[in-house]
């Protein structure tokens, strides 16, 4: 439940007060030999997207000194409900790291007058985004709920913050620290997983309030007692603590009314002064280098410089990505396309309350130097310090947040919502406007404020941690738990009863946008819906290919070809093609499903029509220069290198093959970046070839949502589009005609020595397609699998502690689906994960356990309740139209879902998952330490193969 960025930081990067008319460079000649002359783009005034950016509110205080405010908007009969604590990880004292975060595990585990996980009522009253995060400077609780749902939703968050002590037992702490440390576990054993204590460290003296780690260390979650639990929670959650958030289909008549009913009568607590913490500054450059089992290299310089409310923050930030933030950053230009000694490089300034970190980082290209590459990251450094960036750098910079600031105005609550724009300006700077003020300064800013920043800040001392690969240093596991009788019990809390639990209303059934459909002049055909809560429109180009369209001889052509593309067309380099989106504030990608393969766009409605075309000349006229190709090739190359040192990449390229065999078009890593041999065989014929046999009009479908109706956004399609010719040949068609073997048992072990835990990942191959009727399974898998509130989860989390999170889920491929297993367990636990997951599977397929009654009502009423929250968003919308399509569902299907889930039966749910699933069949991948693993794993009578993580040679 951590985060790890900053959102006030993010929000603000929104404004200048000029307009951008921008004009693309021309490229030089080595890069663009044979390129027509690039066009200008020409963009909408930035202050017209700035107009955009409002979340009016109103706000006020009760009597216990709760801050209320309140955003309406009744676009969606929803609500979003937000509650912020001035509380985080930097005002842990020391010996106590790690509270605040294990603190709110803590409260989701049931209150005083609401027993019992607060999963359960939620997933009842159908909350859609629902969290908690904690990191330095706060800890928050949200949930976006129908609104007939509210009332419910604000006794529950006031019940935590009021009445939860009488709730936390000694048996909740011990389960949620065990929870807690899987969390840290699953970070730690990530590749680079453990450089982010080393930054604290050097950065921040001893003493500094963030020095240590929002998760904390082992040793001292370990020591968490039940009395130092109940004071950290009186010392910090009291209701003249916080901010309460309430965005949507609310007024503030009726928000005060409920507030004041549900939170009113909350005493207050202590005021918690956030804790000083002056910016440092390290006496001398620092330099460390340490090894870990990584790909690649990497190089991270970083500087401790001031917080968000500090005038020097905006610089700051907007220098961050002028030099490793924008596609076509300076660090991208020179490190990544330019020079190729690095397959990435960023930058950024996370801007927090007292403090900041300024970071730039490489990772290296194999056979580069890593000292050359830091000297070189530093000369590209000190130009910009020197010189200051571009105005149009600044425009750029402006441009693109500003856009995506716009389409996030669309979610009320969420992690980046209107909900959190408001709490965290209230929290950190007392201004729900916050945001605005910070909007000023970005209209402000010229090239010389940044200049001076950067001078001020980035020429002290920095701390570089150069990262090598080898063998990573000891890590610490925590200690063996002690047993209930070695604890000192603490006194029991009275709990003290308050009125009860308010009842859900009725909540309407959810109205998806009608869908509309036409065709373009080639006959390509366009499924439209409107959605005009932002003027933004996002568009997929949907080409019937996907990884499955790969030959076998091929892995990762279709995906290195759709790299290609966004890489440079007919008329802009890469770096051109960049800019472009930037000035336009548009977001050009492509990607891949299994099935399919899609060009999208995302763009502000002012800028459409330019954002459009440059979406087609994407499309219709990519270079696929070769120069490109042999330096997207080695970026494919370490990036496959790097899928074999992590955990879940490691099981996801091995199990496929495993359960669909070799020559199935599902049969191959799901990453879809194929393998070492195929990706240094691919051609550039290749790539043309499969450009023309899979993306072409005939074989596409145009999906787009837009505030603008259809009839104004036809003519600008079709402008784009329509005149783009399919050629003579057919089309091509998948091979799906190999039959998928026999299902054989066995364990597959990945050997990855060092783990603190081990990555498990299992499942069949179903006999059901996507395009078959799922809505029956899907609704027993919510109780056995898909929910956090399922049998495995509930068991291997919330009973046993073993995991931070496991899941199954029906993947809905459009041919035959898989059932797959995910579940990260620490190391010592993984055979009796394994056994303990077959156990669950059969008690409920076989064993008589089938779906109780309030599992069948808590499924019947998360599954039709959260419709109303699930299509809230353009995007949401869009991915709903685009899977009607190729599952072949009705464009209402949304609105079908809520009848045809109100009358299932758990008879019904329970036939579905017998019918279906098999767990006598499946196949497991274990990544793990073989030394401390495999003994667990032969205990349980299934065969065993060993693995190395990387194949033998390269």
């Amino acid at each position: 439940m951590r985060r790890t960025g900053s959102l006030v930081a993010a929000a603000a990067l929104l404004a200048v007060s000029t307009p951008v008319w921008a004009s693309v460079a021309p490229a030089p000649a080595a890069q663009v030999s044979g390129q027509a002359a690039a066009p200008a783009i020409q963009a909408a005034p930035v202050s017209q997207l700035i107009n955009e950016v409002d979340i009016p509110y109103t706000k006020f205080t009760l009597d216990n000194g709760l801050t209320v405010l309140v955003h309406e908007d009744h676009k969606a009969p929803v609500v979003a409900v937000s509650v912020w604590y001035n509380v985080g990880s930097k005002d842990e004292p020391a010996g106590k790291t790690g509270f605040a975060h294990l603190f709110e595990h803590l409260m989701f585990g049931g209150s005083e007058n609401a027993p019992g996980s607060y999963f359960t009522p939620m997933r009842n009253m159908g909350a859609t985004d629902m969290n908690g995060t904690t990191y330095f400077d706060r800890t928050n609780y949200f949930e976006t709920v129908p609104t007939p749902a509210l009332e419910q939703a604000l006794f529950m968050e006031s019940d935590r913050m009021g009445y939860m002590l009488g709730a936390i037992s000694q048996e909740t702490l011990d389960l949620q620290r065990g929870v807690v440390q899987n969390e840290k576990r699953q970070g730690d054993n990530q590749p680079y997983g453990l450089n982010q204590y080393k930054q604290l460290e050097a950065l921040f003296p001893e003493g500094h309030p963030y020095r240590h780690s929002t998760i904390g260390s082992m040793a001292d979650l370990d020591a968490a007692s039940m009395q130092t639990v109940r004071d950290w929670f009186t010392s910090n959650y009291g209701p003249n603590n916080a901010v309460l958030v309430l965005a949507g289909d609310i007024t503030p008549a009726k928000a005060r009314e409920l507030t004041d009913k549900y939170f009113g009568p909350i005493a207050k607590g202590p005021v918690n002064n956030p804790a000083q913490a002056p910016v440092p500054t390290l006496s001398a450059p620092l330099s460390e280098t340490t090894h870990d089992r990584v790909s690649n290299a990497q190089v991270e310089v970083s500087w401790a410089v001031p917080g968000m409310l500090d005038p020097d923050s905006v610089p700051l930030s907007v220098a961050a990505s002028v030099l490793g933030g924008l596609a076509s950053s300076r660090l991208d230009n020179e490190l990544v396309r330019g020079e190729q000694t690095a397959v990435s490089a960023s930058a950024g300034n996370s801007a927090f309350h007292r403090v900041g970190i300024f970071e730039m980082s490489a990772t290296i290209k194999p056979g580069e130097d890593p000292a050359a590459v830091e000297a070189r990251m530093r000369e590209i450094l000190n130009g910009l310090i020197a010189d200051g960036p571009t105005q149009d750098e600044i425009n750029r910079v402006v441009t693109q947040y500003a856009s995506r600031r716009i389409q996030g105005l669309e979610q009320v609550g969420g992690f980046g919502g209107k909900a959190t724009a408001l709490a965290e300006g209230q929290l950190y700077a007392g201004d729900p406007e916050f945001y605005k003020k910070q909007l000023a300064a970005y209209a402000a800013v010229t090239p010389a404020q940044v200049k001076a920043a950067m001078q001020k800040w980035l020429t002290r001392p920095a701390y570089t941690l150069t990262t090598l690969p080898g063998q990573r240093e000891a890590y610490q596991e925590a200690a063996a738990a002690p047993s209930g009788a070695n604890r000192t019990p603490a006194p029991e809390i009275e709990r003290k009863p308050r009125m009860p639990k308010p009842e859900i209303g009725q909540v309407a059934n959810v109205d998806f946008p009608a869908v509309e459909r036409t065709r373009l002049s080639n006959g390509m055909e366009v499924i439209y819906a409107q959605r005009d809560a932002t003027p933004t429109t996002k568009i997929a180009l949907d080409f019937d290919a996907g990884l499955a369209a790969d030959d076998r001889s091929k892995l990762g052509l279709q995906t290195l070809m759709l790299d290609l593309m966004d890489e440079g067309t007919r008329t802009l380099n890469a770096t051109q093609l960049a800019e472009a989106q930037e000035a336009l504030g548009a977001t050009i990608t492509t990607g891949a499903t299994m099935d399919s393969s899609v060009v999208q766009l995302s763009a502000v409605t002012p800028n459409l029509k330019p954002s459009v075309d440059l979406m087609a000349e994407v499309v219709r006229n990519p270079a696929f220069a070769p120069a490109e190709l042999e330096r997207l090739r080695a970026t494919r190359l370490s990036r496959i290198a790097a899928e074999r040192t992590q955990p879940a990449a490691l099981a996801s390229r091995a199990l496929p093959e495993l359960m669909y065999g070799p020559n199935s078009p599902y049969g191959r890593p799901f990453s879809g970046n194929g393998d070492e041999a195929s990706v240094k065989a691919i051609t550039d014929a290749d790539i043309r070839a499969d450009y023309a046999k899979w993306i072409r009009p005939d074989n596409a479908k145009l999906f787009v949502v837009s505030d603008r109706p259809l009839a104004e956004l036809t003519p600008i399609l079709d402008s784009a589009f329509g005149q783009w010719v399919p050629p003579a040949s057919a089309k091509a068609v998948k091979d799906f005609s190999a039959p998928i073997p026999a299902a054989t048992p066995k364990i597959v072990l990945i050997d990855r020595p060092q783990s603190p835990q081990s990555y498990i990942m299992g499942g069949e191959v179903l006999g059901l397609s996507g395009t078959d009727d799922l809505l029956v399974l899907n609704a027993a898998n919510n109780v056995l699998g898909n929910d956090f509130l399922s049998r495995i989860n509930s068991d291997l989390r919330e009973t046993k502690s073993w995991s931070y999170g496991v899941n199954a889920s029906v993947n809905p491929f459009a041919g035959r689906v898989p059932y797959l297993v995910t579940a990260p367990v620490q190391a010592d636990k993984t055979g009796p994960a394994i056994e303990a997951l077959n156990q669950q599977f059969n008690d409920f397929l076989s064993g008589g356990k089938g779906v109780t009654p309030e599992e069948l009502q808590r499924t019947i009423n998360g599954n039709t309740r959260r419709l109303a929250g699930s299509y809230e968003t353009s995007a949401a919308v869009l991915g709903a139209m685009r899977s009607n399509a190729l599952l072949g569902r009705p464009d209402d299907y949304p609105e079908t879902i809520a009848a045809r889930t109100n009358a299932l039966t758990a008879v019904q749910l329970d036939a579905a998952a017998k019918a279906a699933i098999d767990p006598s069949k499946f196949v497991w991948v274990v990544v793990g330490d073989a030394s401390v693993v495999k003994p667990q794993l032969d205990a349980l009578g299934i065969p065993v193969e060993v693995r190395a993580a990387a194949p033998a040679a390269q």
